[in-house]
């Protein structure tokens, strides 16, 4: 194996790409030495060293040594990256899920090719043409990759269903399939609504603005919105979604860049059509980037609450420039800063990538998730609300109210069938039997009707863990027995019902979620969210 130091890869890149796009006359003494050590590799090395590969190992180590969040994208996974953001892609309309080493249907979206041929939730799929989608070799990579393709062509699909003893085959010819990013939307009580928005992709505005509306026909005179897990995208819908909520001429976010081209300043325009209505941000630690411009306008505007954790503080914006060779690079051209002037961007050092990637484990560790004193803020950095509430930059958005993540009835048995996938494998068991009454239906109430009662679920589901290695110990059951119905039901809904039914249920046993109601409802906060 041929090692190289990464000083040395990191130079090489640098040489590739100046040579490619400056000329000689403006390289400097020190480019021109990289330029130099390149041709002594190519022509004088005791190997003969592929260039091209060298080169393209070099690329994200370069990008990485920058900052943590430039990023470089090679060719190969372009298209998959893009498409996560861009709002659709080409495949055949199912989400799944690899239960048991098998890829088993989860959802089938409305009008999209899967349904067009009648595949089912709860299909296990065998075979995509030619290649077996089982064993224990199967990854969530493999299934994209025979699953997704060209709009227009086709794929033979060889489907196992429950209750039919031979697999079924169907062609399915691959089409555009949207990419949602409000996953859920539906009211929490007669006058609150909720919203989950998982990602800022190109289409989210528009879901989020249609997903008020419909919230709003339905009785909503108030809404929580969930940013949790949200790890950002487009900073654009960010600024359209925060504009919905806020009176003419409120700073919603402005950034700084060396060009001015990446200096950029954004004002609602007051025609939101939500000024009035009293709102609530749920965040934790994984709320990143536009989730921090759209939490932090809300909060800086002292326009609603900030519930839940303090976020992920990713403050940096990137500029995604496509390469002559179809790969990609996306590179920090610009800070954003929240309206009172914070900086959310937490601390990092040049080239230690390492010790920012793992801020997150060190926030578990000094217990920050679990009790607001152990936050480390920066005292040094005070900033104002509009309404004169102090705020502090430096890393993320501290929430306006502190929630500890939940630990009741997390026990060693819990734990023992959560990392075994026990959860998700007893609900793939038991949801055919379901699925049929069901049928057409996505009534909650309907679902815990046809539901055998708590203790004949929990004692089922022990059974099922017992036959799969983990012993019954009642005593740390009955502690978490809560929790275990809670997610046992939850998922079972997700395989039979859809993902949103799946967080509604987990929803009502959520505190950041009850702590959110409880403050719309009373209106006991540092801000007048009621007027």
């Amino acid at each position: 194996m041929i090692l190289l130091p990464l000083l040395l890869a990191v130079a090489l890149g640098c040489g590739i790409f100046l040579g490619r796009y400056i000329t000689n006359k403006n390289l400097t003494e020190k480019e021109e030495k990289l330029r130099t050590v390149l041709s002594l590799i190519r022509s004088d090395y005791v190997d003969v060293v592929d260039m091209d590969s060298l080169i393209e190992a070099t690329f994200p180590d370069m990008l990485s040594y920058l900052d943590p969040h430039s990023a470089y994208i090679p060719a190969e996974e372009l298209q998959t990256v893009n498409d996560d953001l861009l709002g659709s892609f080409s495949g055949v309309g199912i989400s799944f899920q690899i239960i048991n080493d098998t890829v088993q249907v989860i959802e089938v979206i409305p009008g999209g090719p899967a349904e067009k041929v009648g595949i089912l939730a709860g299909d296990r799929i065998l075979k995509a043409d030619t290649t077996s989608l089982i064993g224990k070799d199967i990854t969530t990579e493999t299934v994209f990759k025979n699953l997704r393709g060209v709009k227009g062509s086709k794929v033979e699909l060889e489907i196992k269903r429950y209750g039919q003893k031979k697999p079924v085959v169907y062609d399915v010819v691959r089409g555009d399939i949207p990419v949602n990013s409000v996953d859920v939307a539906y009211m929490l009580n007669k006058n609150t609504g909720y919203v989950k928005v998982t990602k800022f992709s190109r289409n989210t505005y528009n879901e989020f603005f249609n997903a008020l509306n419909n919230l709003k026909r339905e009785g909503a005179e108030s809404f929580v919105i969930d940013l949790r897990g949200n790890s950002g995208g487009f900073m654009d819908q960010a600024i359209y979604m925060a504009n919905e909520f806020l009176p003419a001429g409120r700073m919603i976010v402005y950034t700084k860049g060396r060009k001015p081209e990446n200096e950029y300043m954004a004002l609602s325009d007051g025609t939101g059509k939500f000024q009035d209505f009293p709102i609530v941000v749920l965040t934790n630690e994984s709320s990143a980037s536009a989730s921090e411009i759209f939490a932090g306008a809300i909060q800086d505007n002292d326009r609603g609450l900030i519930i839940g954790r303090r976020t992920f503080g990713k403050g940096l914006v990137q500029n995604q420039t496509q390469l002559p060779d179809s790969s990609a690079i996306r590179l920090t051209v610009a800070r954003y800063y929240t309206p009172s002037g914070r900086s959310i961007q937490k601390e990092y050092q040049r080239g230690e990538i390492k010790k920012y990637d793992l801020d997150l484990v060190d926030r578990y560790a000094h217990g920050e998730f679990y009790n607001a004193d152990s936050i480390k803020l920066d005292k040094s950095k005070i900033f104002e609300t509009v309404n004169g509430r102090t705020v502090y930059g430096g890393g993320g958005i501290m929430p306006d109210y502190f929630i500890p993540e939940d630990t009741t009835g997390i026990t060693s048995y819990y734990l023992a069938v959560a990392n075994q996938g026990l959860i998700q494998k007893y609900a793939s068991k038991v949801a055919d039997k379901y699925r049929n009454a069901m049928k057409g239906s996505k009534d909650i109430d309907k679902f815990n009707k046809i539901m055998p009662d708590n203790q004949m679920l929990l004692e089922d589901f022990v059974e099922f863990a017992v036959d799969n290695g983990v012993p019954a110990r009642w005593y740390y059951i009955n502690q978490s027995r809560d929790l275990l119905l809670s997610q046992v039901k939850a998922v079972i809904a997700r395989d039979v019902l859809g993902y949103s039914e799946f967080i509604e249920i987990l929803n009502k046993d959520d505190n950041v979620v009850k702590e959110a109601i409880l403050k719309i409802s009373t209106g006991k906060s540092p801000v007048n969210i009621v007027k």
